[in-house]
């Protein structure tokens, strides 16, 4: 399996900063609250749910 190499576009999109971003605009167009999650994946390292996760990944924020 090749690593992958992040782009400057990839890494912003992938970032903490963007993950809340995306958060914050979910939680305001459903009203239903929203946990930015850290994955331990290096291609997604977070994602935005609105559901609790299961070990092994963390609620790094939650929007409420």
């Amino acid at each position: 399996m090749s690593s992958i190499l992040p782009s400057p576009r990839r890494a912003r999109l992938a970032s903490l900063e963007n993950a809340y971003a995306v958060a914050v605009r979910l939680r305001e167009a459903s009203g239903v609250d929203q946990f930015v999650v850290g994955t331990g994946d290096p291609v997604q390292p977070f994602r935005v749910a609105a559901e609790l996760p299961t070990a092994p990944e963390m609620v790094l924020a939650c929007v409420a």
